[in-house]
C-alpha cells in the first residue's frame, strides 16, 4: 500500500470501530469501571507514564472516574504518582483510590486553577491529560492554563482530537485538533510525538504533545497538525472530487 491507501485504510477502521460505540469503546471497563478510551490509546497511556515516571498526573473530564483508575493502578506499579481529576459535574460511584483526588468545578476556573497550583507545586515531574468541553476554544483555554504546570520532558495529552472529520463526526465543528493547530503556531515549547500513534487507531492523532527542554523554535511544516489536517483535507477532496467540509 502507499502512504495514501494507508491512511484510507485506517480512516474507514476508526469510522468503524468510533461508530459502534455501544460495542466498543463505549463498551470499555477498567476494573469493572467505564473507560471511555480507546484501549490503544491506554496502553500508550502507561507506556508514556513509565517513561516519564510523573509524580503528578493532571486529568481534565473525569466522567465516571475509569481512566483516573487505570492511571492509579498503573502508578501503583511504579510505586509513583498521584491523579488529581477536575469535572464540571460529580457522580456518584466513582472509584476511591489513595492516588486519586478529586476536584468539581470548571477547568478553566480561577477556584479550580489555585487548587492545581497548589498541589503542583514542588513536584519533579507533571504531566497532563485534556479531556473535558471539546469545542475549540474550551479546549485552547485549556491548553493555555495547563502546559505552564507540564515539566520538560513530560507530556501535554490532548485528547479527541480525531472529532470534526479527523477522521469522525464531521459535523462536529471547531474542536480539540483545530486548538492544538492555533496553540501550537504560537509557541515553540511543545512538539508533537507522532511515535505515540505507532497503533495506527487513535483518538488523539496529533495530541500527544511533549514539552521540550529548551525552546528551540518551530514551524507549520508537513510534520505538524496543521501540515497533517492540511494533508487530510487534501485526501479528502480527492477521494469525494469535492471539497471536505472539515
Amino acid at each position: 500500500m502507499n502512504p495514501a491507501e494507508t491512511s484510507s485504510l485506517v480512516d474507514q477502521f476508526h469510522r468503524l470501530y468510533y461508530g459502534r460505540r455501544e460495542r466498543t469503546w463505549g463498551n470499555t471497563f477498567w476494573l469493572g469501571h467505564h473507560v471511555l478510551k480507546c484501549p490503544l490509546d491506554l496502553w500508550t497511556y502507561q507506556e508514556i507514564l513509565h517513561e516519564v515516571q510523573p509524580e503528578l498526573i493532571i486529568e481534565t473530564g473525569t466522567y465516571r472516574g475509569g481512566s483516573a483508575l487505570f492511571l492509579a493502578s498503573i502508578s501503583d506499579l511504579l510505586g509513583r504518582g498521584e491523579i488529581l481529576t477536575i469535572d464540571s459535574a460529580h457522580q456518584s460511584g466513582r472509584p476511591r483510590h489513595r492516588r486519586i483526588t478529586y476536584l468539581t468545578g470548571s477547568s478553566t476556573s480561577d477556584k479550580i486553577l489555585r487548587q492545581v497550583r497548589r498541589r503542583a507545586r514542588g513536584k519533579s515531574t507533571v504531566l497532563v491529560i485534556l479531556d473535558s468541553g471539546h469545542g475549540k476554544d474550551h479546549v485552547l483555554a485549556e491548553l493555555y492554563a495547563y502546559a505552564p504546570f507540564v515539566t520538560p520532558g513530560s507530556y501535554l495529552i490532548v485528547e479527541d482530537t480525531n472529532l470534526n472529520g479527523h477522521p469522525v463526526e464531521s459535523d462536529h465543528g471547531p474542536g480539540p485538533a483545530e486548538a492544538v493547530a492555533e496553540f501550537l503556531e504560537r509557541n515553540d515549547v511543545f512538539v508533537q510525538d507522532e511515535r505515540r500513534e505507532k497503533f495506527l487507531l487513535t483518538f488523539n492523532p496529533g495530541g500527544y504533545l511533549e514539552k521540550r527542554e529548551t525552546a528551540t523554535g518551530s514551524a507549520a511544516g508537513s510534520n505538524t497538525l496543521r501540515g497533517r489536517l492540511r494533508r487530510h483535507l487534501r485526501l479528502g477532496r480527492r477521494a469525494t472530487g469535492k471539497p471536505s467540509s472539515a
